[in-house]
């Protein structure tokens, strides 16, 4: 809609999405909303923060896989150095832990993709009003899985674990002693209740822990 058709205070919207047609036609779509201006996009996780200081969006709707840093992560730094940004996570990955996760960052909703975009431009209304707006179905499956049971430490362990790393390799990385990766490790793979740190870190990351 052109600019001129918009009200005198629109809602500012940053848009972070690492896939560049996603990211065009999401744009476009909420674009086309009387009250939505999306004011700034990008594709990596650490450009969020500087695109919001500059910017200055009322919301910000954050992929969570992204290169650079985490949506998961960007979202808790939004919070603390800009405040006054609402967050809505919006995913392909409906994962339980995920929800957990963005709420403890302070996240104000979370969507999956698949849903349409009008319910998409509602739920930023909404938020803007402090509600907060949860995908019901992924809702009861946070609630049905319980909480992460894996400690901090337990996590940066099984995330170094990637790429065939070594005890070695992760002990230099999170400067640690080897028995104490082992231990974590041991842990780690009992709690996911698999084989080895491998199926771990991927039980992990399929429930959203990581």
């Amino acid at each position: 809609m052109p600019r001129d058709h918009r009200p005198a205070k629109s809602v500012r919207v940053l848009l972070a999405e690492d896939q560049g047609m996603m990211r065009g036609a999401l744009a476009l779509l909420l674009g086309m909303e009387p009250d939505l201006e999306v004011v700034a996009q990008v594709g990596r996780g650490d450009t969020i923060v500087d695109a919001a200081l500059t910017h200055r969006p009322d919301v910000a709707l954050l992929d969570i896989e992204l290169p650079g840093m985490s949506g998961l992560d960007a979202a808790a730094e939004l919070r603390e150095q800009a405040p006054d940004c609402r967050v809505l996570i919006l995913t392909t990955f409906g994962r339980p832990g995920y929800l957990r996760r963005a709420m403890e960052a302070g996240a104000a909703g979370f969507l999956v993709k698949d849903g349409p975009v009008e319910d998409l431009a509602a739920a930023i209304r909404r938020v803007l009003t402090g509600e907060t707006v949860i995908d019901p179905a992924l809702a009861a499956a946070a609630l049905s899985a319980g909480p992460n049971p894996l400690t901090a430490r337990e996590c940066d362990v099984l995330k170094a674990s990637v790429d065939g790393a070594t005890v070695s390799d992760i002990a230099t990385k999170l400067h640690l002693s080897e028995s104490t990766v082992r231990n974590y490790l041991s842990s780690a793979i009992g709690k996911t209740a698999t084989r080895n740190r491998m199926e771990a870190m991927r039980e992990a990351r399929q429930q959203g822990w990581l």
